[in-house]
């Protein structure tokens, strides 16, 4: 599974080659909606890789096998309530 870390950057390589190009092309709404867009896509990024995260397998610990175990309707109740609107 690919690190939070490379895919963050990986969005950020993408963005940044396309403001650059806009950039020497001294296209400023362009360079203003490309930011916009980083940002809102690394939002929602960053809530996709906290929902694998949190559903993904428990690390290996030293603790009792049976403290470890979730089922996935568990991890789906803890993320409903993450989620929930308040």
């Amino acid at each position: 599974m690919r690190s939070r870390e490379r895919i963050l950057a990986s969005l950020e390589g993408v963005y940044r080659e396309a403001f650059e190009r806009a950039e020497a092309a001294g296209d400023e709404s362009e360079m203003a909606r490309l930011d916009f867009d980083y940002r809102r896509e690394q939002i929602r990024l960053e809530v996709l890789l906290d929902v694998r995260e949190l559903l993904s397998p428990a690390p290996e610990a030293d603790e009792d096998p049976l403290d470890r175990t979730e089922s996935i309707l568990e991890k789906a109740e803890r993320l409903r309530r993450i989620t929930r609107l308040r």
